[in-house]
This record gives structure tokens, C-alpha cells and sequence, in this order.
């Protein structure tokens, strides 16, 4: 199939439509992003790739990077991970208290902020410096070392971060986070700062489309196994409370971030980024679910 003719087509079509929704302005840095940005990016495993638009300007990955914390910790301690995080969609806001108290400290999932809240827990406990192992981490994942963070977005949310910082001490007070919450809320802003093109982006989870497998080099990171259980909790929690809506629209599963971004992938065949930075109201990019939604329509691509 000739994927770039249909993604200029979307990509055109979406362009020319109303761009709704607004920028993020409780994170003072992202509220200063052009909301009229719309980059696109296709890389499929059989080594076809299309950009279109502002695939190769960095914006700030957000809780997409979420996904990449849940694989390394997962590829190291395997299966105990779930002893600390369940695997439920949550059906609340990406950053609710209300179902820690019930659920005796262990969040949901490990996509809303509690739950990668109590990932980057689990590796500064593992790894010997987790901010420069997750980043290195990343890079090798894309085959790309200037990838990094951006110290001005995770100072900025750390100054407002007044929500995760209540998160991260309530589970701390019901026994689920071992380190220093300062520590591990550092952690958190730092992996929520990183920067990514839609480029990177889409090659950087095309291990995920590959049975855990790195396109450049066929190193193994996660199991086979181990990548249907990332494939399936993006399916089901990667959209905060709007996953049910993405898995009926798009059928895919992804993951998106308050940075605008959205990445989704096919097992086996491709991996899709798309970056728009209004958000809708359940804090999805409004161009980004449009694009996709329309894309896998086109294309006839879904897991469904």
C-alpha cells in the first residue's frame, strides 16, 4: 500500500478543517507552543517511511514517554512490576487521588501519573543513576544521541506540579513508594521533559509494532510476550479516560501526551506519529485523534 499518498490527503484535509481545542497553559513552558504546529510521521517495518509537516521540530513528549519507563523497568524485573502497579483502565482523570485510597496505594495503571509515578520508583531502586540510564535508554531505542530532556519544561512543571507532588506523597504514606518522593518526582518531571520529533518518535516505538525488537541493530528489549502486555495497556489506559473512544475510533494501540503528541502502532506492520498541540477536553490532541481516526479508516488498518 502506498501509505504517503493517503497521508498527504488526511494531512490536508485536517489542515484545512477548524483546528479546536487549546494548548495546555497549567504548564506554563507548553502554553508557549505555536498551536498551529501539525507534524506527521509514518515508519512501517518493512522500512517505508513519510513525513509531512512539522515531523522534525522537537516537542515535548509528556506521558508518552510514560511508555518507554514501563518498558525498561519491565524488561528488567519482568512480572513482579505488577505487584506495585495493576493494569486496569482507570475511568478518572489522568492525575485523580480519589482511587488511591480504595485501592490501598497501588495505582491503577502505569500510564496515569500515579503509575509512572511509582515506574521511575522502581528504577531509581534498579538502576545506578535512572535519569542518565532511562535517557541512554531512549537514545538507543532511536538510534540517537542528541535526544534529551529539557531542563525549562520540567522546571516549569515541577513549579506547578502541585497535584503529582500530592500523589507521590499519599502513596508514599500507604507504603508503595521506597525512595524519596523529591527524588522520584525529579525523576518523573525529567522523563515528562523529554523531547521528541514525530520522526523519533514513531521509529523510536517501532520495537513495540516488532515483537521487542530494535529495527537497527535486531537487539531483543522485551520479550514478545512482555510487548503484547505494553501493546494491550496501551490499548486500554494510553488515552487517560478517552482510551475507549480511541479504541472505537482509531483501533490502535498508542499513547498520547499533554505535548500534543500521539503515537499509535499496528503489530507487525507500522508505527504512526502525529503532533498537534490543541488539546481536547479530555487532554488528547483534537488534530492528532482526527488524523488517526481518518487514517486507519483510509487504510483499513486496525487490530479490530
Amino acid at each position: 500500500m502506498k501509505y504517503s499518498k493517503i497521508i498527504d490527503t488526511i494531512y490536508q484535509s485536517v489542515l484545512s478543517a477548524d483546528n479546536l481545542g487549546k494548548v495546555p497553559t497549567y504548564i506554563p513552558e507548553l502554553a508557549q507552543v505555536n498551536p498551529d504546529k501539525f507534524g506527521v510521521y509514518f515508519y512501517s517495518l518493512n522500512k517505508q517511511s513519510y513525513g509531512i509537516g512539522d515531523c522534525d521540530e522537537k516537542f515535548s513528549a509528556q506521558s508518552i514517554s510514560k511508555v518507554l519507563a514501563l518498558s525498561l523497568a519491565y524488561s528488567i524485573i519482568g512480572d513482579q512490576l505488577w505487584r506495585r502497579v495493576d493494569v486496569e483502565p482507570s475511568g478518572t482523570s489522568f492525575n485523580s487521588l480519589i482511587q488511591l485510597e480504595a485501592d490501598n496505594g497501588i495505582p491503577r495503571n502505569p500510564l496515569i501519573n500515579s503509575g509512572a509515578i511509582v515506574v521511575c520508583d522502581i528504577l531509581l531502586s534498579i538502576l545506578e543513576d535512572a535519569q542518565a540510564d532511562f535517557l541512554t535508554f531512549v537514545r538507543e531505542l532511536a538510534n540517537d544521541d542528541s535526544i534529551n530532556y529539557s531542563i525549562l519544561v520540567a522546571e516549569s512543571e515541577k513549579s506547578v506540579g502541585y497535584r503529582n507532588f500530592a500523589l507521590c506523597y499519599y502513596i508514599k504514606s500507604l507504603g508503595n513508594i521506597e525512595n524519596d518522593p523529591i527524588e522520584v518526582l525529579n525523576f518523573y518531571f525529567k522523563l515528562c521533559s523529554l523531547e521528541l520529533t514525530c520522526k523519533s518518535m514513531a521509529y523510536i516505538f517501532s520495537f513495540l509494532a516488532n515483537d521487542g525488537i530494535r529495527m537497527h541493530d535486531r537487539v531483543q528489549i522485551l520479550t514478545e510476550t512482555c510487548t503484547k502486555r505494553v501493546n494491550a495497556l496501551m490499548q486500554t489506559c494510553g488515552f487517560y479516560d478517552e482510551s475507549g473512544e480511541f479504541a472505537f475510533k482509531v483501533g490502535l494501540p498508542g499513547k498520547s501526551g499533554v505535548g500534543g503528541g500521539i503515537v499509535a502502532l499496528l503489530p507487525n506492520q507500522y508505527s504512526i506519529a502525529v503532533w498537534s498541540p490543541k488539546l481536547n477536553n479530555k487532554g488528547n490532541s483534537y488534530r492528532g485523534m482526527k488524523f488517526l481516526e481518518e487514517f486507519t479508516a483510509q487504510t483499513h488498518t486496525s487490530i479490530f
